[in-house]
């Protein structure tokens, strides 16, 4: 299946799913996960099948800066799903969804230098994937963290809109954020562990970068957690540190591809 028809396809089903959540919300139609999660993985396997014709080239992967938001995309609304079936993430999608659109839509009408990594290097493939999924994790953190704030000031202010009737209790939501958060530490601790075993050099000229603020914001939600079971941290104040640890992440992940990759022009 061409490349073009993949693409239409994956961005009309999130737009599909996008639109019925939205209309959720807006108390329109009633939530069925079992549509729910039908479109959605009608969506993740179109979307799987552009990655393998995009991502995986004769010898390796490329990761280079918008091919590889496609595959963490991918990887959040596989995540979701998964979640979905468990837990009442409902609203996460509303974010899910246009991301993994918007990543396509890019990775299609750019181009930067291909940034392959041979398939038989299992030791940095291991430490991808571990990576990969912490950025997944904590990108449906953030999304969180954006709603859990949204709904204490709400709270606070006494207002009912529809984000209000629509999300879980407060308690359910602190919840769900700090077991993301918790995921999100195991992983990206085990990336950090795996990129000092199998990459020479951590603090290379090309890594120190990433490698600084990937530790930066392991302090942060490690500080965070911390928080949580000695002084009670929730809230307002768990949805700022969290947002703060994702940026720092992001500019560690993000912020150096851009910088050599689009910047500099730095293939490899």
């Amino acid at each position: 299946m061409g490349t073009l028809i993949l693409a239409v396809t994956s961005l009309f089903l999130y737009s599909v799913g996008t639109a019925l959540q939205a209309l959720h919300f807006r108390g329109r139609v009633h939530s069925n996960i079992a549509i729910t999660t039908l479109i959605g993985m009608l969506a993740l396997t179109s979307h799987g099948l552009l990655i393998t014709q995009t991502i995986y080239l004769d010898g390796g992967v490329d990761l280079s800066f918008f091919k590889s938001s496609v595959l963490i995309s991918w990887l959040i609304v596989f995540l979701l799903l998964g979640l979905n079936l468990r837990k009442p993430v409902q609203g996460l999608f509303l974010g899910a969804y246009p991301l993994a659109a918007l990543s396509i839509i890019t990775a299609l009408i750019t181009h930067t230098p291909s940034r392959l990594v041979s398939s038989e290097s299992y030791g940095m493939l291991a430490h991808i994937a571990l990576s990969v999924t912490a950025y997944s994790l904590f990108s449906l953190a953030a999304i969180q963290a954006v709603l859990l704030y949204i709904q204490n000031r709400q709270l606070k202010q006494k207002h009912t809109s529809t984000v209000m009737r629509n999300l879980p209790p407060l308690q359910t939501m602190e919840s769900l954020l700090f077991e993301m958060v918790w995921a999100g530490v195991v992983m990206l601790t085990l990336a950090i562990v795996t990129g000092a075993v199998f990459i020479e050099n951590l603090f290379a000229q090309h890594l120190a970068h990433k490698t600084v603020f990937s530790l930066l914001s392991l302090v942060v939600f490690v500080a965070l957690l911390i928080g949580r079971y000695t002084k009670g941290w929730r809230g307002i104040t768990a949805s700022r540190w969290t947002l703060a640890g994702c940026v720092l992440l992001m500019v560690a992940f993000y912020g150096s591809k851009f910088a050599l990759e689009l910047v500099f022009g730095y293939g490899g």
